[in-house]
């Protein structure tokens, strides 16, 4: 009897040995297909590509020569920078434009092309309810006259569309385009009116003048000789 359930228990472990081994062998089948698939599907990629993986075209290469607009993204010129930090030395706290216009909105806000002009710089506020803005074209030698008129027709359309900016109306009317030889500049400038609204829109239009006045004055200082 002993022997007959010695050999039984024998027999057992035989069977389970080799179901075993069968299971392990087509575990390893399996990752070897896996494995060669893997391969014949980057060798077909590889020759669909003529042998070669396509890397995506980088930004520099896709954008090249696609925008006719000046690179502004780092910043105005020497000049420009030294006029705008001229006029925020004078208005301190009263200059709040902070916001750079770029050559794009330039162009589809106020009519000014890039083959209209040599240099400029252009901020306006980050807030939308406010209205401050200040631009300095530095047109091309036979352009002046056109830019001075495209950025008098955007300061009409601003005191004709004063609904969307009540608040803004004095400094709105305030505002004023002056060339001085191929410079144009667009001041609509003022900062804080809070206390000269309380008297009305004259009052307001009043400290706007001024500070328009006194940047426009300390641009024309500050140009070039």
């Amino acid at each position: 009897m002993k022997k007959l359930f010695v050999l039984l228990c024998l027999g057992m472990l035989t069977v389970g040995m080799t179901a075993c081994g069968n299971k392990e062998e087509k575990e390893n089948q399996s990752v070897e297909q896996s494995a060669d698939g893997q391969a014949e599907n980057s060798d077909t990629t590889g020759e669909e590509n003529g042998g070669a993986i396509t890397e995506p075209a980088s930004t520099e290469e896709t954008t090249e020569g696609t925008s006719e607009y000046m690179d502004v993204t780092a910043g105005w010129s020497e000049e420009m920078e030294g006029l705008k930090q001229a006029v925020v030395s004078v208005l301190g706290d009263n200059y709040w434009p902070e916001t750079q216009i770029y050559p794009e909105i330039l162009e589809s806000n106020f009519g000014i092309s890039p083959d209209m002009y040599d240099d400029y710089m252009g901020e306006m506020p980050m807030i939308s309810t406010h209205v401050d803005t200040m631009i300095i074209i530095k047109a091309k030698e036979d352009k002046a006259d056109e830019v001075e008129k495209a950025l008098n027709e955007y300061h009409q359309r601003m005191i004709d569309d004063t609904m969307q900016y009540p608040m803004n109306v004095g400094k709105i009317q305030a505002g004023h385009v002056e060339k001085i030889g191929n410079y144009v500049c667009y001041v609509q400038l003022g900062g804080d009116t809070t206390q000269a609204s309380d008297t009305g829109d004259e009052a307001v239009i009043q400290q706007c003048t001024e500070q328009n006045d006194l940047a426009l004055a300390t641009i024309t200082e500050n140009l070039p000789q």
